[in-house]
């Protein structure tokens, strides 16, 4: 099935709603679903569909590279925002997010972020058979982003192209292809963007994203907080010498520029596109592969066992797994301890304003003992609750407010620990 073409579009984000509404030249945006409400759409939302401009919902918490099967409930939300949104297409991401559970007999843990899946046959297998599962209960085609990675896993089977093509070959799955993110793993993971290029099936994009990051000791940082450096426009470039892309997006998702330097980034979109000159492609269709059988549970398993295994490290402090690098891993690890800070402060920023600079700290301690087992808004009130029981902050003003902010979102005062009772008696 052929896609309309998008064209020229930017993520939109509250922090720019204003700017984006003004912006010259923009034909579409996209909107991270998770921080949609279908009911209550923002109105600068509402503006510019009236407008004729197509919102594209963009998910980041199904987790189709995890062992389980797609949570029916998450499903079910993002169908609702495509249908809210009046959306021509939904689209995901080709990680995991969560590990643990019964078929792994240990705590489901939460990353908080993308998480890579190996690329195996077995992760293959089952990335597969959950793409099949979300596609059956959208209204809509999905695509799927290729991710940026800090970490390798070891023993992989195909490079990135070949994964990609295999994917949508088996599911008939379109793909958004992130430029950025293939500058990363060639950064990150020494992985040549111009092969993986060559290897995908470019005629199944449904459309690109474009970002900006930053290097750090050698290692790239995909902060969508910076401005898109030239080695990612060359990428763009490259793409669209093989094909034309139906759409080109720019992201951007915190320390946001003047409106000026945002329309400046999208020229220069527009620009390394037109560099291309592609001359478009044969319409690309899946082979009918008998890919279609339920994957065995032990299949599922073993994902899920190497998955936990590398969740637990990152955020449980367990051993590093073997084969993985252990430097590597810990920048990984202090990165999710990092987002996750920066994502709660977000959420519930009456944190930071209570506990002032004392915040950062404070939650990476409490993130080095206790690992996210569910979504952030719940991760907000448990860091609060455990503030709380430890008699902090010491502050009487502070620790009146925080309790009050508790209170209101939780119900019932949190306890104080036995050994901190025992602490008070002693003083």
């Amino acid at each position: 099935m052929t896609l309309e073409r998008l064209g020229t579009g930017i993520g939109w984000r509250p922090e720019i709603a204003d700017a984006v509404e003004r912006m010259p030249g923009i034909d579409w945006v996209e909107v991270v679903a998770e921080n949609t409400c279908p009911g209550h759409l923002p109105e600068s939302l509402r503006r510019l569909r009236e407008r004729g401009v197509t919102v594209v919902p963009h998910g980041v918490s199904l987790g189709l590279g995890g062992a389980d099967r797609p949570d029916e409930d998450r499903l079910t939300a993002l169908a609702e925002r495509v249908a809210a949104l009046g959306s021509p297409l939904v689209t995901e991401h080709i990680a995991f997010v969560r590990a643990g559970g019964p078929r792994t007999a240990s705590p489901v843990l939460e990353a908080g972020h993308l998480l890579p899946v190996p690329r195996t046959r077995d992760a293959l297998d089952v990335l597969c058979e959950n793409i099949r599962i979300a596609q059956a209960a959208l209204p809509v085609p999905l695509a799927v982003e290729n991710i940026a990675a800090l970490i390798s896993w070891p023993g992989e089977e195909m490079t990135e192209g070949q994964f990609l093509y295999d994917l949508a070959d088996r599911t008939g799955v379109r793909l958004l292809i992130d430029v950025a993110n293939l500058h990363t793993n060639h950064v990150n993971r020494r992985e040549d963007p111009a092969k993986a290029l060559s290897e995908l099936p470019v005629e199944a994009i449904a459309y690109v994203h474009v970002a900006g990051g930053f290097e750090r000791d050698g290692v790239w940082h995909d902060s969508h907080a910076h401005p898109v450096p030239p080695a990612v426009l060359d990428i763009l470039t490259g793409l669209a010498s093989r094909v034309a892309p139906p759409g080109v997006l720019l992201e951007r998702d915190e320390n946001f520029p003047e409106p000026a330097e945002l329309e400046r980034e999208v020229a220069a979109i527009r620009a390394a596109v037109a560099a291309g000159s592609a001359a478009g492609g044969g319409q690309w269709e899946p082979s009918p592969a008998a890919t279609t059988t339920a994957v065995p549970e032990a299949t599922r398993q073993r994902v899920g066992l190497a998955q936990t295994a590398v969740l637990s490290s990152l955020v449980a402090g367990t051993p590093v797994p073997e084969g993985f690098d252990r430097v590597r891993m810990g920048v990984q690890a202090r990165a999710l301890a990092a987002k996750r800070a920066d994502v709660v402060a977000k959420v519930a920023p009456e944190l930071p304003e209570i506990l002032g600079a004392g915040y950062r700290a404070a939650f990476l301690a409490y993130a080095q003992e206790r690992p996210m087992a569910g979504g952030y808004r719940r991760d907000a009130l448990e860091f609060a609750a455990a503030l709380l029981r430890a008699g902090r902050p010491g502050g009487g003003a502070s620790r009146r407010r925080l309790e009050r902010w508790w209170l209101e979102r939780a119900g019932a005062a949190p306890r104080r620990s036995p050994a901190r009772r025992v602490l008070l008696r002693r003083g």
